[in-house]
């Protein structure tokens, strides 16, 4: 990666991944682009200088456009791709993530906030949800921005509709189906409560104490008579809604 990075493979990748062609050239493969975002994702995991790099190239607006040239319903030409949607946010979470100016670039830009909020499946009712890879991609982005030590009451304020979200919807297994994107939700919420600076999440989650209440105590009843393999299958599940519990109740105490 180091070699890459100094031969000034970046902006190749990224130009590759973000190229367009006009409506008479020639374009490039979806799986040559993909190829190019796992690769600058693989880069720029926990690499400042490559982070850097890429923030001095301007890629969050350009990945952020890529995401929605293969959204439902965009003007691009594109088939719609939730494969290659779920690539776009892998490169721009491996890319800011633990750096603080690429997080405080992310969350200036409102198309980004708006990618993450479709990413986690707030759209309209007539809407189709995104696939599980990329709910869980926008999760796992989401989680980060929220709780990192530099995540600021500004910072959660900016995601006031995606922690209701999570609160009425995510760890609701009536709606959210994938136990993993439950879990991270949960442990979201807690870590929420419990961050040590920041206290508008925190104020945000405790607004929504009686809907989590009333999700959260008939899902561990329910989680505590299953047996077997599907007992196990959900006991990080179970230890998340209990953690949660603790949390909201030092939160009301507090």
């Amino acid at each position: 990666c180091a070699r890459v990075h100094e031969s000034g493979g970046i902006p190749f990748l990224l130009g590759i991944a973000t190229y367009h062609a006009s409506n008479a050239g020639k374009t490039i493969p979806v799986t040559i682009k993909k190829a190019a975002l796992g690769t600058m994702a693989t880069m720029a995991q926990n690499n400042p200088p490559v982070q850097l790099k890429l923030l001095e190239l301007g890629h969050l607006p350009q990945l952020i456009q890529l995401f929605f040239d293969y959204s439902p319903g965009n003007d691009s030409g594109n088939e719609p791709d939730d494969s290659m949607r779920e690539k776009c946010v892998q490169a721009i979470s491996a890319s800011i993530r633990g750096h603080a100016m690429g997080e405080i670039c992310f969350c200036k830009n409102e198309l980004g906030l708006l990618m993450l909020k479709i990413g986690i499946g707030m759209q309209s009712k007539n809407s189709s949800k995104p696939g599980a890879q990329l709910r869980k991609r926008c999760m796992f982005l989401l989680r980060a921005l929220l709780t990192a030590d530099e995540a600021s009451d500004e910072r959660h304020d900016l995601f006031r509709d995606a922690i209701s979200f999570m609160c009425t919807h995510e760890v609701d297994d009536r709606f959210e189906e994938d136990s993993e994107i439950r879990e991270i939700s949960l442990a979201t919420l807690t870590q929420l409560l419990r961050h040590p600076t920041a206290k508008k999440g925190s104020d945000i989650v405790l607004a929504h104490k009686i809907q989590l209440g009333s999700v959260g105590v008939p899902r561990i009843q329910a989680i505590g008579e299953l047996d077997g393999e599907d007992k196990e299958f959900a006991e990080l599940e179970l230890d998340e809604w209990q953690q949660l519990m603790v949390a909201l109740a030092g939160g009301c105490n507090a």
